[in-house]
């Protein structure tokens, strides 16, 4: 698969931002779930790119859904998902929301 369009990269740049700042996170804690040789942006946003170019859109959002199940996990020491805090269920949510939209476009393209 096609590597992501200098326009998509900014747009998940973006994404990726305001996602760890709602989520308290860290790009040191982007860096650590990706398995990242730097915290910079552009090196995240290469691993995030292997995986797109790897498994797809849908693969790439998996990716980041998973990360995001496992620091909820961190973050209820351990506990179940269904347990968080209102906002981390809103932060779910929306990636779940993102994932059911991106399997929706490329089921139709």
């Amino acid at each position: 698969m096609a590597a992501l369009t200098s326009e998509q990269l900014d747009e998940l740049q973006s994404f990726i931002k305001d996602w760890l700042r709602h989520s308290g996170r860290t790009q040191s804690d982007l860096r650590r779930a990706l398995r990242a040789s730097s915290i910079r942006m552009p090196v995240l946003l290469d691993e995030l790119d292997r995986t797109y170019r790897r498994d797809g859109l849908v693969g790439l959002a998996e990716r980041l859904c998973d990360i995001e199940a496992v620091w909820q996990s961190e973050d209820q020491g351990g506990g179940a998902v269904a347990d968080a805090s209102p906002a981390v269920e809103d932060s779910l949510g929306q990636l779940d929301l993102l994932l059911e939209e991106i399997r929706l476009e490329v089921g139709d393209g």
